[in-house]
């Protein structure tokens, strides 16, 4: 497991070209892309260096601890995973780039594209200051339109960028993902209502055609979830000091939720019950709201008089899987 907040070398980078940066014009700069995004918007936002750097400060930390989720849950389902290639869809500052080099260090070849000039200028700065090992190729384009003339890749990764996609144009993308997918294709989505059916329709849709769900479900049955409730997940990240001035806060830290979905082209053997909300624990037990193997919800009830079980939960939080002695239905 890796840690969600951004490595230290990172930050030192980011926080470096941020000197001298006032930090009332970036916290400005900040709200204004953030209200654009959550309007359906797009990066057309960021026109500038100093557009592109406050959306990296106010953004970075909280998209880089949820790939991290993401990709810690896939290491986990698949220890043996070990891609040597990388394509970055819609990478922005090369946030999930920077995640996967973390968590997957056998990468020998890294490809990103994005459509926006001055996100891509500050991932290659980035990159000169402190990438090592997998050479980079990051693409200026359009990824509806440029994604044909990208690499394949043993992992493809197109993280909180298909909500910028009209719905028309959403299947025909997921097809190309898939078409890129060599081996595994992790998509992330904000853990919102809408972001969650985007990720819904997207699974659907490349499940029909061959592909198998990793991570967070263990099955490929439809979602047992019934509105208004929805999958969704959360990462706890530490914040800067530079990172509350620009987001206006004054918690040390940040929860950033998210949906996401992993799929692969060839199945794993056993996919463990996961955790769907945080764990209920009362004076006689702890009930941990399950999405089951057989595709099914449920509510697993441990009780503390049972030592042996309660102690192979208590740690367990959102988004975790259970132990195998542990999948079994209510009354364990």
């Amino acid at each position: 497991m890796i840690s969600p907040d951004l490595p230290a070398a990172l930050r030192a980078v980011l926080e470096q070209q941020a000197h001298g940066l006032s930090r009332g014009d970036a916290a400005a700069r900040a709200a204004t892309i953030s209200r654009t995004y959550r309007d359906g918007g797009n990066s057309g936002t960021i026109r500038n260096d100093a557009d592109a750097l406050a959306y990296a400060l106010a953004r970075m930390p909280a998209t880089y601890a949820a790939v991290v989720a993401c990709l810690n849950a896939l290491t986990d389902a698949r220890e043996d995973f070990h891609p040597e290639s990388l394509l970055d869809i819609g990478a922005g500052p090369g946030t999930a780039t920077w995640a996967t080099l973390q968590a997957c260090p056998s990468l020998q070849r890294v490809s990103l594209i994005d459509a926006n000039v001055a996100l891509r200028r500050l991932a290659l700065t980035l990159a000169a200051e402190q990438m090592q090992g997998a050479p980079l190729d990051y693409q200026q384009a359009d990824a509806l339109s440029g994604l044909a003339a990208m690499p394949e890749a043993d992992l493809v990764i197109a993280s909180y960028m298909i909500g910028e996609l009209t719905e028309d144009a959403r299947a025909a993308f997921a097809t190309e993902l898939w078409c890129k997918t060599r081996d595994t294709l992790l998509v992330i989505e904000p853990g919102t209502p809408a972001g969650y059916e985007r990720i819904i329709a997207l699974r659907a849709q490349l499940i029909a055609q061959g592909a198998h769900v990793i991570a967070p479900c263990p099955h490929e049955r439809t979602c047992p979830l019934d509105k208004p409730d929805w999958c969704h997940f959360a990462q706890r990240l530490a914040r800067s000091r530079a990172h509350k001035q620009i987001k206006g806060a004054e918690l040390p830290f940040e929860d950033e939720k998210f949906s996401y979905i992993v799929l692969a082209r060839d199945a794993v053997t056993q996919r463990p019950a996961r955790i769907l909300a945080p764990p209920l624990v009362t004076k006689a037990d702890m009930r941990l709201k399950l999405c089951q193997p057989d595709g099914t919800a449920s509510i697993a009830s441990v009780p503390r008089r049972d030592k042996a079980a309660y102690a192979r939960v208590r740690r367990l939080g959102w988004g975790d899987t259970m132990p195998s002695a542990e999948t079994d239905p209510p009354g364990l």
